[in-house]
């Protein structure tokens, strides 16, 4: 085992199961969309809708997508929220076993590599359709002083984002609309100032909302919001509901 490396310690141990349980009645998952990150001009954004759903079923509007991971790194989860919360809870806990037995923090390269080999494990509840999970990964990079985004996919490889990334059932309908306002807008995404990155954060959920069922819009009667974190040099910090309904009632006319 190598030193820090807290999964091997735990499959050592006999506490991560070598195989995991089939699903033989064909159950429906409970699935989550949708989720994005976007680069401006002082880090990153990071943001998911709230809508859990089981095939044409809204099970939960209030599901929380992206997680804080460490002070300077956070997941956004599409897909199952039963695999994905365990996977962000064992990222969680290998960064901090690796800080307390290292007394230094894990480089982004190795929490990179851990995130991995936790996609890489969840593969077989992936393959029986029943635990699948494409997380964007997101942190502050202080060697370069910039937000960094990543897209995994099913296998754990890894595809950096320059300055931006989406993903879920609604991520196709956005993409494209990121494209062009990065290549084409003015300025593009990753010198925007936060406040325009979060109008466009917002806007870009509601377009998911109107064209896909899975993806749960603003509901101002249920106060239900959308997660939106910011990930810069001062830290993490989530934008309170406050500040969110004030994007929507001055740039949005949604209230």
């Amino acid at each position: 085992m190598v030193d820090g490396d807290f999964l091997s310690l735990l499959r050592e141990r006999g506490m991560l199961p070598a195989t995991p349980a089939m699903n033989p009645s064909g159950t429906p998952a409970i699935e989550g969309t949708t989720v994005l990150a976007v680069r401006f001009a002082e880090g990153v954004l990071i943001a998911g809708d709230r809508r859990a759903t089981m095939g044409n079923t809204v099970v939960h509007d209030r599901a929380d997508k992206v997680l804080t991971i460490d002070d300077e790194a956070a997941l956004a989860l599409s897909g199952s929220p039963a695999a994905a919360y365990e996977i962000a809870r064992l990222l969680e806990m290998s960064f901090q076993h690796y800080r307390r037995t290292q007394l230094q923090p894990l480089s982004l390269e190795g929490k990179l590599r851990v995130l991995s080999r936790l996609l890489r494990d969840n593969l077989p509840l992936a393959l029986q359709g029943i635990g699948a999970v494409v997380p964007i990964f997101a942190a502050f990079d202080r060697g370069t002083g910039n937000g960094r985004i990543y897209f995994c996919d099913l296998l754990g490889a890894q595809f950096e984002s320059v300055d931006f990334c989406a993903t879920g059932s609604g991520s196709h309908i956005i993409r494209g609309a990121l494209y062009y306002l990065n290549r084409w807008g003015e300025p593009p995404l990753a010198r925007m100032d936060e406040a325009a990155s979060l109008a466009l954060v917002l806007r870009l959920l509601e377009t998911a909302a109107a064209y896909d069922t899975a993806t749960g819009g603003y509901r101002p009667e249920a106060r239900v919001f959308p997660q939106v974190v910011r990930i810069s040099a001062g830290g993490i910090a989530a934008i309170p509901e406050t500040a969110l309904e004030a994007v929507y009632r001055t740039e949005l006319a949604l209230v």
